[in-house]
């Protein structure tokens, strides 16, 4: 029997979210990045979700590619995961969605008949089970930042550069506002993941835009607000909202192939407590509650050299990390539940119709490092080094880093813009040929591969999760 819904929505009081009777909730969960936001490296085509559709449509045609997506929407969360994700001890579930899914690009003024109804789906399994959830607007066009998770193909952020984008999205907000106000197990809604504002000051003019329009209809939910340079930047925040918890991504570059291992040393242990504590000083100065809404490693698959001990180190590093979240009593929501093993607490079998096929493809996308997160340049690296090296030499050393974001420095924009953005496109073709001519009981096949009953459950991370969610 599904508990009952909370009479009230929760609430921001002082430091704390805190429910209709007043006692605090500290929020612990996941993501379903990759669902109803997919993205490269978790479900393995290249470049953007938007241009993988399109090739994808080519290949398949009209009925085959609607009866595919469908399917694998329909598999991917299914009242099973929220069962999972509840036995875990987590409590709220982070929804990330495409705006695709409520609009139509080419009649953005319209809502989509269709809008709510996966999402319904989602937050209805979750509430079954007791799990709050968190709308999440992970793409909006134009793209709110330069990142291929914003689903804009580009490496620009034009969001801000035009009201028509800003407009269409308040107005978005406001029909999403409309539709859950009533709605208790929603703890709150996330209106823009991880910004990238290069003046750093419209952001905070779209927020309180935002937040007004939210409040007309719907006065009660918690709003989510996402730091300025993807969620990691609260510099130029001047003053704080009602009823608004404000949220960093608390990634370690430990974590990360490229960085380094953690060993657990002094030294390191107090970056990711400086690190940390640089992320959240605006919070603590003004008083409000903390939300980290995305952290987590990566891990080391089995056919790589010491997988085992680069996971456990991997493990260890988030272990210290909930150790510091836990010392300040904030709610956290880890990236990632549900991959193709790369970081999810859930992944695809090795054996799955989606990995068998797509394992050639799979192998040649890693070796050339198209995806940005997490990859290991040491096949590659050497092939994009004379254009990074050109650049320099002919680009005065005092401009490298101009360009927003400077911590990308000058090697990041060029492989945002050759790699992720040019390369990557044109891959998607490519990823798309090897769904051609296939039926639509193998299509099905390859879209029950993300069903939880599939998939391999990643024990190690689980029992941290578990561990943490539950007090020990």
């Amino acid at each position: 029997m599904a508990p009952p819904a909370p009479k009230k929505c929760l609430r921001v009081q002082g430091t704390d979210i805190v429910d209709g009777d007043g006692n605090r909730v500290i929020l612990k969960g996941t993501a379903t990045g990759g669902h109803t936001n997919m993205e490269n490296f978790i479900t393995g085509y290249p470049g953007h979700e938007h241009e993988m559709r399109k090739a994808m449509l080519e290949v398949l045609g009209r009925e085959k590619y609607d009866f595919y997506f469908s399917k694998f929407l329909d598999y991917f969360f299914t009242p099973s995961d929220a069962k999972f994700l509840a036995s875990l001890g987590l409590n709220c579930i982070r929804i990330p969605m495409n705006h695709r899914h409520f609009l139509d690009d080419l009649n953005p003024s319209v809502l989509r008949p269709d809008a709510f109804v996966l999402l319904d789906r989602i937050i209805d399994a979750c509430a079954a089970e007791g799990l709050y959830t968190i709308i999440d607007m992970h793409t909006f066009p134009g793209g709110q930042n330069q990142g291929w998770h914003s689903d804009a193909g580009i490496h620009k952020a034009l969001f801000w550069d035009f009201k028509d984008f800003q407009d269409r999205m308040t107005n978005l907000w406001v029909e999403i506002a409309r539709h859950y106000k009533d709605k208790t197990w929603v703890a709150g809604y996330n209106p823009m993941n991880e910004p990238g504002d290069p003046d750093h000051v419209n952001l905070q003019a779209w927020y309180k835009r935002v937040e007004k329009a939210i409040r007309e209809v719907d006065p009660d939910h918690i709003l989510f607000l996402d730091g300025n340079t993807y969620a990691m930047d609260f510099s130029a925040f001047k003053e704080v909202l009602p009823n608004c918890v404000y949220a960093i991504h608390d990634y370690a570059t430990m974590g990360f192939p490229a960085g380094s291992p953690y060993v657990g040393t002094p030294e390191q242990n107090d970056h990711l407590k400086k690190t940390y504590e640089r992320k959240v000083e605006f919070m603590k100065s003004h008083g409000v509650p903390i939300w980290n809404g995305e952290f987590g490693p990566v891990y080391a698959s089995p056919d790589m050299p010491d997988h085992e001990k680069i996971n456990q180190q991997r493990y260890n590093l988030l272990g210290q990390q909930l150790t510091i979240y836990k010392a300040d009593q904030i709610s956290w929501s880890i990236w990632l539940y549900k991959d193709i093993g790369f970081q999810g607490m859930v992944h695809c079998a090795p054996d799955s119709a989606y990995i068998r096929l797509l394992k050639p493809f799979l192998e040649k996308k890693k070796r050339l490092g198209l995806d940005k997160w997490g990859r290991d340049d040491s096949q590659v690296g050497h092939i994009y080094k004379p254009v990074i090296d050109h650049m320099k030499e002919n680009i005065p050393e005092k401009f490298w880093n101009k360009r927003y974001p400077e911590v990308w420095k000058l090697d990041g924009h060029v492989h945002r813009v050759i790699r992720e953005t040019l390369f990557s496109e044109i891959m998607c073709y490519e990823y798309a040929s090897y769904f051609e001519g296939k039926t639509l009981e193998e299509l099905e096949e390859l879209a029950a591969s993300f069903k939880l009953e599939n998939c391999v459950r990643r024990q190690g991370l689980n029992e941290i999760l578990r561990r943490d969610a539950e007090g020990v």
